[in-house]
């Protein structure tokens, strides 16, 4: 054989998958050599791989709340940089799934949706407008009448799941009546209705967590896990984790006894203890709240007080998959978005590489021959990654050019972060433990200074539009897919179709 084609055929070996580096130097090999070859083996081994188009016992539909593009990104780069690399050809666990398209998402009123059309949309199949929970886009936002409800509510994927006897969870860092976990269950005009405190005075509809436990009363949802005890106990009761919290209903209900009571051999749980005790194999019927309202940041959760979304995720597999008929599970790392909005880069990248690190416990725990995989977003943040940025530079630092030991300066003469906002209320530089649901004084523009802890958990952005939140961006957002009918996804697709692919897969 020829020197060329020994050096050709060098390339063709495929490589193992997983979340390290797709590029990996042999010891002595040029980098040109190594480039080479590392497009090679992704060649090779996609060529190599078979359409599975089997029906799926299980779907897991994984949603980073506003993990656009760039967020994946950035996420991905941190990674790598945490592990001690550059970053830069690092792979999230979901970046290894083989199929992959772009999902459009605006809604039915919206070119820059909200959670609410989106996550209805995928869940139901259809586009609604702006703060709509699983009814067609023709209700208005305060409809208040549960008839009219009833007449334009569009079934859920849990809804049809149940039906056909699988078994069916959420798991959420978010309040567990926020709009995207909610779009399983519920049926309602207005999002933001999710307690009977929330409803107006005339209404019959019922408050998001109401029907939570009317679902669980009619289908027997199995797992339930994210924050929210709030919305779920009376006004009168405290909280048992903090003695200053209340409940929010007005209407005196324990809807945690409601839900205990709708079926046999239920369990609930509220702290770390509670949930490490609950057996996967002995329990039936899980609902797990750790907060009062929406779960910690990964970067500020305390491991002895509340599961990682990768543990709440390991138990609902653990106990959905005692249904020999197959689950839909919905997992959602919801506070991606939360620190967006607060223009807090680092949190809201933490909270990606949880999801990251749930999606990988979810491929260990199930077989790519019967369980469909999908991760995607709901919508992506007007987030930004630029400046000429030598590679491995810190991907939360200040942007330093190839050549040179100093940060760059703009022409104001300030130096400025690789990662920023169009939009939002701006820079600052806090103490670590700062909270972002706390509002700011907006401090849009240029402020930062050379020597800010922008690695900090406490840096927020600096944004060019001054508004007290920073805003969702309408650009399209990745679908990454992995199992039977995976290859479904491709192309640019409508944001609905999501769900058709889950229907399809599962033989509805």
């Amino acid at each position: 054989m020829s020197r060329i084609l020994r050096f050709i055929a060098s390339f063709l070996v495929v490589p193992g998958v997983g979340s390290s580096p797709v590029l990996a130097a042999e010891p002595d090999e040029p980098a040109a050599a190594a480039w080479y070859r590392s497009g090679a083996d992704v060649v090779a081994q996609h060529a190599s791989e078979r359409v599975d188009r089997h029906r799926a016992r299980n779907v897991i539909l994984f949603v980073g709340d506003g993990m656009g593009v760039s967020t994946v990104t950035a996420a991905r780069i941190l990674a790598g940089q945490r592990a001690g690399g550059n970053g830069e050809d690092q792979q999230l666990a979901f970046e290894t799934l083989p199929f992959l398209a772009l999902s459009k998402t605006y809604s039915a009123t919206q070119q820059t949706p909200d959670s609410a059309p989106t996550a209805t949309a995928m869940v139901a199949g259809i586009k609604t407008r702006d703060g709509a929970i699983s009814v067609d886009e023709t209700v208005n936002r305060n409809e208040r009448d549960a008839a009219v409800i009833a007449r334009h509510a569009v079934t859920t994927i849990l809804e049809q799941a149940e039906a056909h006897g699988l078994s069916t969870g959420i798991v959420t860092t978010t309040r567990v009546t926020h709009a995207t976990p909610a779009v399983n269950y519920a049926h309602t005009a207005n999002r933001e209705w999710e307690s009977d405190a929330d409803l107006p005075a005339d209404a019959s509809v019922p408050d998001i967590a109401a029907q939570l436990v009317a679902a669980q009363r009619k289908y027997g949802i199995e797992v339930v896990l994210g924050g929210g005890r709030m919305q779920f106990m009376p006004a009168t009761a405290t909280d048992p984790e903090y003695a200053s919290c209340q409940g929010s209903r007005r209407d005196g209900r324990s809807l945690i006894d409601e839900w205990l009571a709708a079926q046999s051999a239920s369990s609930y749980v509220w702290n770390r203890e509670q949930f490490a005790a609950i057996d996967p194999q002995h329990t039936r019927h899980l609902l797990g709240l750790f907060e009062p309202s929406h779960m910690q940041y990964e970067a500020d959760r305390r491991a002895s007080d509340e599961p990682s979304l990768a543990e709440m995720t390991a138990k609902a597999i653990g106990i959905l998959r005692n249904n020999r008929k197959g689950f839909y599970l919905m997992v959602e790392g919801g506070r991606i978005d939360h620190a967006h909005h607060a223009g807090n880069a680092h949190r809201a990248l933490t909270d990606t590489l949880a999801l990251a690190d749930a999606v990988r416990t979810a491929q260990e725990l199930t077989n790519a021959r019967d369980t469909l995989i999908i991760v995607t977003a709901d919508h992506s943040h007007v987030f930004t990654m630029g400046g000429y940025t030598r590679r491995g530079n810190p991907i939360l630092g200040l942007v330093v050019e190839p050549g040179r030991a100093r940060p760059d300066l703009a022409r104001d003469g300030r130096p400025y972060t690789t990662l920023g906002y169009m939009n939002g209320s701006g820079h600052a530089d806090l103490p670590a433990d700062s909270d972002p649901e706390v509002r700011r004084p907006i401090n849009a523009g240029r402020h930062i200074a050379a020597d800010d802890d922008t690695d900090s958990p406490g840096f927020y952005q600096e944004a060019l539009v001054p508004l007290e939140s920073e805003t969702h961006g309408g650009e399209d957002v990745a679908i990454y897919a992995g199992g039977p009918q995976a290859h479904l996804f491709r192309g640019t697709m409508e944001q609905h179709t999501i769900y058709h692919v889950m229907r399809r897969a599962l033989g509805f």
